[in-house]
């Protein structure tokens, strides 16, 4: 549901109808705001319901087709054409478009569509108020003038993303895998796969929506018919594909449609040409017995690859269709961000960094049925998210790929290490500024890790990754888990059996606890600060008083407010280890400790966090420049190791160590930043 009020559709419709009333959408409203974000609006546009623009309008008018989308005064054909594929794929079509809705019996000015964002389906429901000028439609409209559902699909689909501005430039597949949840491939024929034929025969298999188009060099080739039958800039359909015994070798034949339904390939393998009578004919009848008789036509694929240049396939989730299909794709969805100072590592150039970013490991089990090859077939697609509804923010898309590598088993997150000295097994082939970014591999059993990355470090978006198997795959998250193994303190030396070092603590104790025997929060922050002033190679400001409690709270065994000789020297001995660990992750040795380190101090001074808590303790400690001096560091340390001592009261039979997930804690992230 995208209303901001929660209702549905079939709600907000029954109320306008009992109130009399037609409906305008708050969320969507008829100003210049849901036009143009960048511009002021350059004409004097006029908002109007179809009954204000024609006496008898339709939502759609003897079936849905392509004649029913014109393009209008905005820069979306690439919208355009994926609506004309959608009225092909009848089923599809219906769900995107549903039928429960006419300006007849039941109209009170309200419309919804379904839309798929990053992998659920959202209803959007608008009010039938379109732009216009001189009461014509400004921007999509049908042929017949009385015809609305594409005006309709455009405004729900403009209110999706923002304003109508935001649909300005972007590419035919990113609107099909919103019609359908799909995965969306290129391919360039000049320059194709060696199994082509078997990715389009399966492809078909799985009822995905294939496409094929020639490339234009310039805007008056647009719609310009070769010599050979074909239209270039034109989109066209791929039905079917065969193999065929001509004249004792087998032929590989693709069967492809014109939605004009007239233009026609009339070279070989075309209607009537000679091929057809040199078949058996009996494999002649099957072949064409579910051809179309206008504009559809077949090729040899080696003479489709010359002619055409561009494949587009969208290939269905398993949710996409109604009806049950036996082959299907297993798909494995992960949702994450690049979040600055912890997440957002860059590529495999910034090796410093690279290791931070989210990590995915994938186990491929079963090679695929029908390859007589011990191989997996897998497709992975890494989309940003809301980037085009964030243009007015003035965010664009980033460029963004992926890395695979061979990883060994168990689910730690691994360091920059393993990336230094390890190679990637497969990549994208480019890092690139679109909204989603996929490709093709054919990866052996094992076990794999996925590396989804922003082209630069510090670069911040969200992000959905979508894997695609033939089998079913085993995922997970790596570093994920939140776990500590904190050794219990030491037990009391007797006074005779204390080291120099000891006896040296014991004498400093005394000099600032003074006649009660204890130190307080002041009497702490006083020598720590001392202390730390003396450090040099430190970077130090000032340590609080509430760090100084929180140091108490974690080490006050009897609830007295203050330290005693035995928790004042526990204290000690996790100071100078905290303080060892700060200093050897300070890699530039600036005396300060990059917030990127942070995951691997923590993982030293024996405490595990997955990547929201990273987030949320890089955004609280952190400065702008990604930076943790000492004072932060300790309070950090502190306070994290408190909230882990909470977590093992809760679960006093894991003895010291701790392994939970926060679904076991209730409200976690408030209990987290409460302690924190």
């Amino acid at each position: 549901i995208s209303q901001s009020d929660g209702k549905t559709f079939e709600q907000l419709r029954q109320e306008c109808l009992q109130k009399k009333k037609l409906f305008e959408d708050p969320d969507f409203p008829a100003c210049d705001s849901s036009l143009f974000y960048s511009e002021s609006v350059p004409i004097n546009f006029e908002w109007k319901r179809p009954r204000e623009i024609c006496t008898d309008p339709k939502f759609i008018l003897d079936g849905a087709d392509r004649t029913d989308i014109c393009q209008g005064q905005l820069g979306d054909c690439w919208l355009l054409a994926a609506i004309a594929s959608l009225t092909i794929q009848k089923e599809v079509l219906s769900r995107v478009v549903p039928e429960d809705q006419s300006f007849d019996q039941g109209y009170a000015g309200i419309f919804h569509f379904q839309f798929w964002q990053h992998s659920q389906w959202v209803d959007v429901v608008i009010d039938d108020r379109l732009p216009t000028v001189r009461n014509r439609l400004v921007f999509v409209h049908s042929a017949e003038n009385n015809e609305f559902w594409s005006a309709l699909l455009e405004k729900a689909y403009a209110k999706l993303n923002g304003s109508y501005e935001s649909l300005k430039g972007g590419s035919t597949l990113e609107a099909m895998v919103d019609f359908t949840g799909g995965l969306g491939e290129v391919y360039e024929t000049k320059n194709p796969p060696e199994n082509l034929f078997q990715i389009l025969q399966k492809a078909l298999e799985r009822r995905s929506m294939l496409g094929c188009s020639i490339d234009i060099t310039s805007s008056a080739e647009s719609e310009a018919m070769t010599s050979t039958g074909l239209v270039k800039g034109h989109a066209y359909s791929i039905t079917a594909v065969e193999e065929v015994n001509y004249m004792g070798r087998m032929i590989q034949l693709i069967r492809i449609r014109n939605p004009w339904g007239e233009v026609e390939w009339n070279g070989p393998w075309s209607d009537n040409s000679r091929e057809w009578n040199i078949i058996d004919k009996a494999e002649k009848k099957r072949i064409l017995q579910n051809s179309m008789e206008d504009g559809e036509f077949w090729m040899e694929l080696e003479d489709f690859k010359a002619n055409y240049d561009r494949i587009e396939i969208c290939n269905l989730t398993p949710d996409s269709l109604s009806e049950n299909n036996e082959r299907k794709w297993e798909v494995t969805v992960f949702e994450g961000n690049w979040i600055r100072g912890s997440t957002a590592g860059g590529c495999r150039n910034y090796i410093d960094t690279f290791w931070t970013n989210p990590q995915y490991k994938l186990t491929l089990r079963d090679p695929d049925e029908s390859d007589n090859e011990d191989q997996c077939s897998m497709i992975v697609a890494l989309m940003q998210k809301n980037r085009r509804k964030l243009r007015k923010e003035g965010l664009d898309l980033e460029t963004i790929g992926f890395a695979i590598y061979e990883t060994p088993r168990g689910e730690d997150h691994l360091d920059k290490d393993f990336f230094r000295y390890n190679a990637s097994k497969a990549r994208s082939k480019t890092y690139i500024n679109v909204r989603e970014i996929s490709q093709r591999f054919q990866l052996p059993p094992g076990n794999y890790l996925l590396v989804p990355t922003i082209f630069q470090p510090h670069r911040e978006a969200d992000f959905m990754l979508r894997i695609f198997t033939e089998t079913k795959v085993d995922s997970v998250e790596m570093g994920n888990t939140i776990k500590a193994d904190l050794p219990d303190p030491p037990m009391p030396s007797k006074p005779e059996e204390e080291s120099q070092e000891e006896r040296g603590l014991r004498a400093l104790f005394k000099q600032i606890a003074g006649s009660d025997q204890a130190i307080s929060a002041k009497e702490l922050q006083h020598v720590l600060t001392e202390v730390l002033r003396r450090r040099k190679e430190i970077q130090f400001d000032n340590l609080t008083l509430d760090t100084c409690h929180s140091i108490i709270n974690l080490l006050d065994v009897d609830n007295s407010g203050t330290l005693d000789f035995q928790e004042f020297k526990i204290f000690w001995d996790k100071f100078k280890k905290w303080m060892m660990l700060f200093l050897s992750f300070d890699t530039d040795r600036n005396g300060l400790m990059s917030a990127y380190e942070l995951r691997s101090a923590l993982s030293a001074a024996g405490m595990q966090v997955n990547n929201k808590i990273l987030q949320l303790l890089s955004l609280r400690f952190a400065d702008p420049n990604l930076n943790i001096d000492f004072d932060d560091y300790l309070t950090l340390m502190v306070r994290l190791e408190n909230m882990i001592r909470v977590f093992q009261a809760i679960d006093k039979s894991k003895r010291g160590v701790v392994s939970m997930n926060f679904s076991e804690v209730i409200e976690p992230y408030d209990v987290l930043i409460q302690t924190v």
